[in-house]
């Protein structure tokens, strides 16, 4: 991909290193550390954390008020520093800090060979198990300069720590099991990375706790959280470290060790910085607590960040269909989107008081879900299936399977169904307006579409009910409904939903709640994606395929989940839908139907700006009256360029 090369995309590649301990024995301590560190360096890391009180080990106990193990500690540090790990590597190692008579478990920040600060712990274990008040003292209001390791360095808690575009927070251990961890400051003062340099020991449950820790503070956070623990060589007296040591991003595992290693170990991963400062951006609850904070923190600068090739390779998984359920949630998060459409359609109805619907049902997949919520929704509410009208509408590109599995449907629910040719009305539209029947243009597919919308909503108003829409997020998206026809309802129900995840909706629902309709429901999902507005092959065959025309949905969908819900630009969308589609489209596809995408999605918005209700059900939601706010008149150019 020779356009996007040499860039970073907003990337910033991180690692938690956990190196055998050989308890005391800074010297030993200090070759593996500089060993691991130039790994990361080779392994072309920015940002890399070692564990807590590293250099000597974390369980010295009272060997810490020995001067000889405090010196050698202080002469590791020197030697680390000096060894001159590439510039572009920020390392965070642990070690303790003798200042003004006390005693301070910190984590010393190198760069390049300078040391850029010393981060002390604030919040001090007192238990059975720790009792780290015997030899330490808490950072929390210490704000000192002080000769270190041969460098005059800053001893604080409010120090952040620049490399490119990551922002570097640091805290130790336990800092993070208090109410308020430091590193929520440090987040509020515009830390994007949290490193914790910890010395966490294993017990039952522990592990799964520290992980849910871990995880809902980089949510909370909208940061990324880098944590390494100690392991094998730590003594055993009493507690066992298995050198627990996790990565996540805003709430997602990124990289976890394996733990109860005989030897040193790492993970890798690759930080979206770019996505987490949009995250906060778009978040006015963030913005709030930023501007609220009272702390002041010193941002120190650790200069460029290393020039990763991320092109070459990508140490994160990039998803193909990010709206689509992962097989172990599939089932409950399918389950709560029903949930979500259904009891949105009872509230309508029974705020209305309205015990009928009427759907038009084209054997295609958005009617067949829209049909299923709807006839949920009526379930649920106690009302009586027959509520609900289906209509079937045959027209010029109508084949005989899409329109055997909709009546075959509409019976296996027990609902009411008609059946409405739009053939004669339509032909004799055309004739009104001069339009020759054999000209299978806009004309004569829009035709087509508003006559079913308008049979629709004359005969909801005939049996006093509401027609439910049945048009998806990703038509929405790329306008393709007809405006006032297909565009149009009284209720849309699948309005947020996109199509890669409609079909998957379809088959969730035939076997958690239409067993009897599983068959049909089957075919329903194998069945190719077309408005059947173009008459179809002489053998039945439907020839106008929406993805043949549009592109392919799923790569629709992948764009405008990364342009919406991120901000993305045009280069890196393109960056991750090559990683995330290599080996099905090429670049050149790719590119070709992206820029479909970005005309079609400037071009329509006046089709979204007069979209019926409908309820949200993701992150990503077009309705003009809360989720996106666009002037129909915007411009492309600045995408597509």
């Amino acid at each position: 991909m020779k356009v996007l090369d040499n860039k970073d995309f907003g990337f910033v590649r991180v690692a938690a290193i956990m190196p055998r301990v050989y308890l005391a024995d800074t010297v030993r301590n200090t070759a593996e550390i500089i060993r691991l560190a130039g790994e990361a360096a080779a392994a072309e890391c920015s940002v890399a954390g070692f564990p807590e009180l590293c250099v000597t080990g974390y369980s010295c106990g009272d060997l810490f008020g020995q001067k000889t193990l405090l010196d050698g500690a202080e002469r590791a540090v020197e030697e680390i520093a000096a060894a001159g790990i590439h510039s572009g590597t920020l390392i965070a190692v642990g070690a303790p800090v003798l200042c003004a008579g006390r005693l301070y478990n910190c984590a010393v920040l190198i760069k390049g060979g300078k040391i850029l600060g010393l981060v002390p712990k604030t919040y001090l274990p007192n238990s059975a198990e720790f009792y780290e008040m015997r030899w330490f003292e808490s950072g929390v209001n210490v704000d000192k300069e002080l000769v270190y390791a041969g460098q005059t360095v800053r001893l604080s808690t409010k120090q952040l720590f620049s490399v490119g575009k990551a922002v570097v927070g640091v805290e130790v251990c336990q800092d993070l099991w208090v109410p308020v961890p430091p590193c929520t400051y440090a987040a509020l003062a515009g830390a994007n990375i949290i490193i914790n340099l910890s010395a966490s020991n294993e017990a039952i449950l522990k592990h799964d706790y520290r992980k849910m820790l871990v995880s809902s503070t980089s949510a909370r956070l909208n940061a990324a959280y880098v944590y390494s623990s100690c392991g094998y060589g730590e003594s055993t007296s009493d507690l066992v470290w298995a050198g627990s040591s996790v990565i996540y991003e805003n709430g997602v595992l990124l990289a976890e060790n394996e733990r109860f290693l005989r030897e040193s170990s790492a993970i890798y991963a690759d930080v979206d910085v770019e996505k987490l400062n949009s995250s906060r951006a778009k978040s006015p609850n963030f913005r709030d607590a930023a501007s609220r904070r009272a702390e002041s923190y010193a941002c120190v600068n650790g200069g460029a960040a290393f020039p990763t090739d991320f092109n070459a390779k990508l140490l994160r998984s990039v998803e193909a269909h990010p709206f689509v359920p992962s097989a172990d949630t599939l089932a409950q998060r399918c389950r709560e989107i029903l949930s979500i459409q259904v009891l949105s359609l009872c509230t309508r109805l029974e705020h209305i008081g309205c015990k009928k619907a009427v759907i038009g049902i084209s054997g295609g997949l958005d009617s067949t879900l829209a049909l299923l919520v709807t006839v949920l929704a009526f379930d649920k509410l106690g009302l009586d299936r027959k509520g609900v009208i289906g209509i079937t509408m045959p027209g010029f590109g109508t084949t005989s399977r899409t329109k055997g599995n909709a009546g075959i449907l509409m019976e296996k629910l027990g609902i009411s169904s008609r059946e409405i040719s739009i053939v004669p009305s339509v032909t004799r539209h055309l004739d009104d307006i001069s339009h020759p029947l054999n000209v299978h243009d806009t004309t004569y597919e829009n035709a087509q579409a508003r006559e079913r919308t308008q049979i629709l909503m004359d005969v909801a108003g005939q049996e006093g009910g509401i027609v439910v829409g049945t048009g998806d997020l990703s038509e929405l998206a790329l306008g393709w409904c007809t405006y006032n026809g297909d565009h149009m309802s009284m209720y849309g129900v699948n309005g947020s939903i996109p199509k890669t995840l409609v079909r998957t909706l379809v088959a969730f629902a035939a076997s958690e709640h239409f067993d009897g309709a599983q068959d049909v429901l089957s075919d329903i999902v194998d069945t190719p994606i077309s408005p059947e507005l173009l008459p179809a092959a002489a053998d039945g065959t439907i020839l106008q395929v929406t993805e043949d025309v549009v592109g392919p949905y799923e790569l629709h969908d992948f764009f405008l989940y990364n342009v919406m819900r991120w901000g993305f630009t045009p280069e890196k969308v393109m960056f991750l839908a090559c990683k995330a589609f290599a080996g099905r489209y090429d670049e050149a596809t790719i590119l070709k139907w992206f820029k479909t995408f970005c005309r079609r999605f400037f071009s329509q918005q006046f089709k979204r700006n007069c979209m019926p209700d409908g309820p949200k059900v993701g992150s990503v939601s077009l309705s003009p009256r809360g989720d996106w706010r666009m002037p129909s008149d915007a411009y492309s150019s600045l995408w597509t360029d």
